[in-house]
């Protein structure tokens, strides 16, 4: 039986640690989403930065990127900023990718 539990506790470890990597991949990557919009709209400094905090926090409404979507997309249209949805969801897939990097980098 004990190696029945070593086997769960190792899986539960294993997804305990994916779900944290998760977790920071997704918050990095809206940080740097909101930090590009934040200089689409003419925003810099420490409020660019606090625009980006607004980006990480919009994730929280609900799961899945839409929350983040709505969020950047709708600002960027109240400033006159035009872009396509598509142009934001291509870069949102592509910062994904640039945070999974980077976060893994940190880690090593």
């Amino acid at each position: 039986m004990s190696g029945f539990d070593d086997r769960e506790k190792t899986f539960e470890s294993k997804w305990a640690h994916d779900e944290e990597l998760r977790f920071r991949v997704y918050a990095r990557r809206n940080k740097l989403l909101g930090l590009w919009a934040a200089e689409l709209m003419g925003l810099g400094g420490t409020d660019a930065d606090a625009y980006a905090k607004e980006v990480i926090s919009a994730d929280f409404q609900e799961a899945g990127d839409e929350d983040v979507f709505r969020k950047v997309k709708g600002d960027l249209d109240a400033k006159s900023v035009e872009v396509t949805e598509h142009h934001v969801r291509k870069r949102m897939q592509d910062l994904l990718e640039d945070a999974h990097s980077q976060v893994v980098l940190e880690k090593k």
